[in-house]
């Protein structure tokens, strides 16, 4: 396995793999890898000949008040989770060698990035946005794995990739949780034992949700009331709660095509998000 700190050395080792016709598939990740991050570099080596996982925090999508600092960085730990699960190449740049000091270039989808996430977090996909497509760019992947934890931000690439036709595919992979249904995150470690248990609200009431759709509920607000119960029960602090069209994350009322159920909730200082897509 080898370390690229630089575009320059990225893209040199990109050119001697594609010297030889290999595939490479991209998994963009900003570290603190745990089994989540593993399901998607699993999915890659079965799209690519040579796996990419990008190890990098991006300032970028990160407001004023965000977490950037204290988001939680091992590097030994993600280069040894790397070597065993057959990764070729990490891709560790520093913020510097992402962006210039006058750095002004953004992309901007402005559609699918405006509700959910977007209200509370409005820099947060432009940054998202910017960082995948340069990534796509320094590594010339053939394909990329996202997982469906992040569903906005999934969709928000794939529209990203098809309206500016890039030569990329997107291939997202099914949200992985703890063993007590907890969806995996790296800003899990924040919580403190109490915010830990009563973080299981959240996906409690979403499978309490999903249950009800498979049994025929397709009223938006049915569904929605039965997260927001939960989760008010463990006094979580609601940000958002929507069940939206998947196409395009527009608001419900009826349940009448492919939809996402979503939320966004804090317990203590952090902020967690959770899924599922119906239909």
């Amino acid at each position: 396995m080898q370390i690229c700190r630089t575009v320059k050395e990225m893209r040199a080792l990109v050119d001697e793999w594609r010297a030889n016709n290999s595939k490479i598939a991209l998994v963009p990740t900003m570290g603190y890898l745990h089994d989540g991050h593993i399901s998607l570099v699993k999915i890659a080596h079965t799209l690519g000949d040579k796996v990419v996982l990008s190890l990098f925090v991006n300032p970028t999508q990160f407001g004023p008040t965000e977490d950037l600092d204290k988001y939680p960085r091992d590097f030994q730990r993600d280069v040894d989770a790397c070597e065993k699960n057959g990764v070729d190449a990490i891709f560790a740049p520093t913020p510097d060698e992402m962006y210039a000091k006058d750095f002004s270039t953004w992309v901007t989808e402005t559609s699918l990035s405006l509700p959910m996430c977007g209200v509370s977090r409005p820099i947060h996909f432009r940054g998202v946005c910017t960082v995948v497509l340069k990534l796509f760019n320094i590594t010339r992947c053939d394909a990329a794995v996202f997982g469906k934890k992040d569903a906005q931000q999934a969709l928000v690439i794939q529209r990203m990739v098809r309206d500016l036709n890039v030569p990329v595919e997107i291939v997202t992979a099914p949200l992985v949780r703890e063993a007590d249904g907890l969806a995996m995150s790296s800003r899990n470690r924040y919580l403190s034992a109490d915010e830990r248990e009563r973080a299981l609200s959240l996906s409690r009431g979403i499978f309490a949700a999903e249950k009800l759709y498979n049994k025929g509920e397709r009223s938006a607000s049915v569904l929605i009331a039965e997260v927001q119960k939960s989760v008010e029960q463990a006094n979580g602090k609601i940000d958002y709660i929507v069940c939206n069209a998947r196409d395009t994350l527009m608001p419900l009322e009826s349940i009448d095509r492919p939809a996402l159920l979503a939320a966004a909730v804090y317990f203590g200082t952090t902020r967690l998000i959770d899924n599922v897509f119906l239909g």
